[in-house]
C-alpha cells in the first residue's frame, strides 16, 4: 500500500481532541499521514491543538452542504465524520454530493428519525425491539419520564410520580412519556458496520459516571445478552460505519431496554479503541477501499477516565 496524505473533515469535532489523536496513530499504523480540519463556528475550540479550525455555518443554514462540499474539493478531503447529531444529515447530504470522498452514515432521513425520540419510539416498537413500556399522557403510570422528543445530553428530562403534574406539563405533546425505571445501569455499545453491512466490531461499556450528558467514567464489558440485542438493531435498520447504541438494565427484573441510536461515534468510544476496537482502523481502511475484518479481540475491564485539560488562546480580538 503506498503512503499517501488522508485528510479527514470533522464536522463538529470541537472537544474530540482524543478522536483526533487517534485517526492519526491509525494513519500512522496503517502508513498514512493523516491531516485533520475541523468545520466550527469558532476558531478558538479544543481540536485547534490537532486539527486546523475552518470557522463554517450553521448545521440548518441552506448553504452549509455547499459550503462544505466546497471545502472538501478545495482541500481534497478524503473522509467526513460528523461528531454532533446536527451534522449527521448534512454530511448524508454532502456524499450524495462527493461521490469520492468517504462518508460513513446512514441516509439522513433514518438519522432525522433517530434524532426525534418519539418517531424512534414508534421505530422501535414496529420493530419488536424491547423498549421501555410508552404512554400516551393519558394513559401514563407513574412514576413516568418525560422526555423533550428533541434534544440531547439529557436535558429537559423531567420524572413525575403525579399524573395531574404530568398533564400540567408545558408543551407536553413535544415529550416521549414513558415508564421511570428506579434502579437502573446505563450501557453504551460501540459499533462499526463495513459498507458491505457486515457488523465488524460490538463492544459494550458501563456508564458509571455522566457529565452533562457526556461520559466521563466508563468500563467496557463483557455482555452476550448487549452484543447479540446489539447485532439486532444493527440488522433492523441496516446502519452502516459507526454506531452508538444506548441501552438500560432495570436492575430489578434483569429487563434489557433499548434507549436510544446514535448513528455517530460517540464520546466515550475512545474506550473501546484503547480495549483494543479497530475502529478508526476501520474508518481509513474502509475510505482506501481496503479489506477490513471482523473482530471481538478487545478487552474487558478496560476503564476510561475523563479529564479536564484547558487550550488556551493568545491575543485574540473581543
Amino acid at each position: 500500500m503506498n503512503q499517501k496524505t488522508i485528510t479527514i473533515l470533522m464536522l463538529g469535532g470541537a472537544r474530540r481532541v482524543s478522536m483526533a489523536e487517534q485517526l492519526i496513530r491509525s494513519g500512522a499504523r496503517l502508513g498514512h499521514d493523516v491531516k485533520l480540519i475541523s468545520y466550527e463556528l469558532l476558531k478558538e475550540v479544543p481540536i485547534a491543538v490537532a486539527a486546523e479550525v475552518v470557522v463554517g455555518l450553521k448545521w440548518n443554514d441552506p448553504d452549509v452542504v455547499d459550503d462544505i462540499c466546497n471545502l472538501c474539493r478545495d482541500r481534497e478531503v478524503s473522509i467526513i465524520l460528523p461528531f454532533v447529531d446536527g451534522a449527521i444529515e448534512v454530511a448524508s447530504l454532502c456524499r450524495e454530493k462527493l461521490p469520492g470522498v468517504f462518508v460513513p452514515v446512514v441516509q439522513s432521513g433514518l438519522a432525522g428519525n433517530m434524532f426525534d425520540k418519539i418517531e424512534a419510539a414508534k421505530l422501535f416498537k414496529e420493530a419488536k425491539l424491547p423498549i421501555p413500556r410508552t404512554y400516551t399522557a393519558i394513559n401514563a403510570e407513574m412514576p413516568a419520564i418525560a422526555k423533550p422528543r428533541h434534544g440531547s445530553a439529557s436535558r429537559g428530562i423531567k420524572v413525575f410520580h403525579n399524573i395531574d403534574e404530568l398533564m400540567h406539563l408545558e408543551n407536553l405533546q413535544d415529550y416521549l412519556v414513558q415508564e421511570y425505571i428506579e434502579h437502573n445501569r446505563e450501557y453504551t455499545v460501540d459499533c462499526y458496520v463495513s459498507q458491505e453491512g457486515e457488523i465488524l466490531v460490538t463492544v459494550p461499556r458501563l456508564r458509571m459516571e455522566v457529565m452533562g450528558g457526556e461520559v466521563t467514567r466508563t468500563r467496557t464489558v463483557r455482555s452476550a445478552t448487549l452484543t447479540d440485542m446489539s447485532r439486532e438493531v444493527l440488522t433492523v435498520f441496516g446502519f452502516r460505519g459507526p454506531v452508538t447504541l444506548q441501552f438500560l438494565e432495570d436492575t430489578d427484573t434483569g429487563r434489557f431496554l433499548l434507549m436510544e441510536i446514535n448513528p455517530r461515534l460517540g464520546g466515550g468510544v475512545i474506550c473501546s479503541i484503547f480495549a483494543g476496537a479497530p475502529i478508526t482502523d476501520y474508518i481509513i481502511l474502509e475510505s482506501l477501499g481496503s479489506a477490513v475484518h471482523p473482530t471481538d479481540d478487545w478487552s474487558d475491564n478496560t476503564l476510561m477516565a475523563r479529564y479536564q485539560k484547558e487550550v488556551i488562546f493568545f491575543n485574540q480580538q473581543k
